[in-house]
Formats: C-alpha cells, structure tokens, sequence
C-alpha cells in the first residue's frame, strides 16, 4: 500500500468500505496491475506484471475473485458516486445502457449458455457466442482532453437464458428487466439527482417507461418505441 500512486489514493480510497481488510490490499494490486498490463487480464498475468510488488502466496490473489467476501453494490455505489462527485457535480446525469456478451467456452463456467452477437450478426445472418451477456449501465462523461462522450460502466447485472433458468428453478428477468433494476437502484442512492436514460430499442419497452413514468420528476427515458405499443 505504500507502493501506491498519490495521485490514485482518493479514488482507490473510495472502494475501502466494500472489502474486508486483508482482501482490500490484495484488490489494490490488482487493480492497478490491470492498467499496467496489456493482453489478457487473468489473474496470473497481473501478478507477472507486478511480480514481487504483489506479497504472499498467488493463491490468494486468485481467492479475492472466487472466495472472499466483498461487496459489488458497494463497490459500485462508491464508483458511482465518485464519479458524480467529481465529474457531474450539478445538472440532470446522462445514462446509457446496452449488454454485451463476454465469451466463455468452458465447459464449467457457471451461468454459461448461448447468445446472439449483435455485433457479428445481420439481417440474413445470426451469429452465436458461448459466455456470458451482461447488462450494463454506465454513466455518460464529458472529459476536458476528448472530444466525445465517455461511458463509464457503474452498474452490471448477468443475463441468463430462460433455458438456464427453469432448469434452476429461477424466475427468468429479460434484459429490459435488469436495467429496470439497476435504473432504479441509482434513483434510490442518489434521491436528489435527476436521470436521463438512452438505450437502443430492446429497452424501450413497457416495464422502463412504467419506471420513468413512476419517477417523472427524476427519470427521462430516450429509445426507440414500438410504433404498434398500446400507449
């Protein structure tokens, strides 16, 4: 920890409440190996770049993902908040949201199953990726050294199949479903801002404008309706 850039310290700092106190300097090398290392983020390529700035045994770097106890929402209010802090302090704040499929193959990987790639997809043609399709809202930046918007992700929630679903016994949530939840969670941290959403036409639907219409005051939804929707 004495190792760590001062110019980081309060962003790093921002995330301490949602470790437990050995797992918290073990996320602090990690997540600054990450911006250091190119290729594959593994675990096992953080560690290679740092090498002896990293203590211990590796075995405990690669349990902070798969064993220990830490907090995600906190995690992500604290990055929201920061950034709201400091990048939006005033005014009505841009979200976008989408979800994009990260591509597993392993024959373990929990939560696996097969999605369409929009990306590589047309109209006469439907690309499939194994792996996992995450929801993602991030929070829409106007830094002073580019010349377009930045999205940065605050919130992620994990699509599953509705195939993956009733074979565990779990009631199935659409995408427009979890961005329903994470719009709402943001609503319910920061009660005195106020929101305007974008999102492609999968999230202009029933549930989210039922969501924008409870919070009028606080939530403007911008996509693309169907033009057939009972209004």
């Amino acid at each position: 920890m004495n190792r760590m850039p001062r110019a980081a310290e309060p962003l790093i700092r921002e995330f301490a409440s949602a470790f437990t106190r050995p797992t918290y300097p073990r996320f602090v090398i990690l997540w600054l190996a990450a911006i250091l290392t190119t290729g594959r983020r593994t675990i096992s390529n953080l560690l290679r770049t740092v090498q002896r700035l990293a203590p211990g045994h590796p075995s405990r770097y690669h349990r902070v993902l798969s064993r220990r106890c830490w907090s995600s929402w906190r995690l992500a209010r604290a990055r929201a908040g920061y950034i709201l802090r400091h990048w939006i302090p005033e005014g009505a704040v841009n979200l976008c949201g989408d979800d994009t499929v990260d591509e597993h193959r392993g024959k373990k990987v929990y939560g696996k199953a097969g999605h369409r790639d929009a990306v590589g997809s047309t109209h006469s043609f439907t690309a499939c990726r194994w792996g996992h399709p995450w929801v993602v809202l991030a929070v829409l930046v106007k830094f002073p050294f580019a010349k377009r918007l930045r999205a940065l992700p605050v919130l992620v929630a994990l699509y599953r199949s509705k195939e993956w679903d009733e074979a565990h016994g779990r009631r199935h949530k659409t995408p427009s479903e979890h961005m329903r939840q994470l719009l709402a969670v943001m609503i319910r941290w920061f009660p005195p801002r106020k929101f305007v959403f974008a999102g492609d036409g999968g999230y202009g639907t029933h549930e989210l404008a039922r969501l924008a219409h409870r919070y009028r005051s606080r939530l403007t939804l911008v996509s693309r309706f169907d033009p057939d929707a009972n209004w």
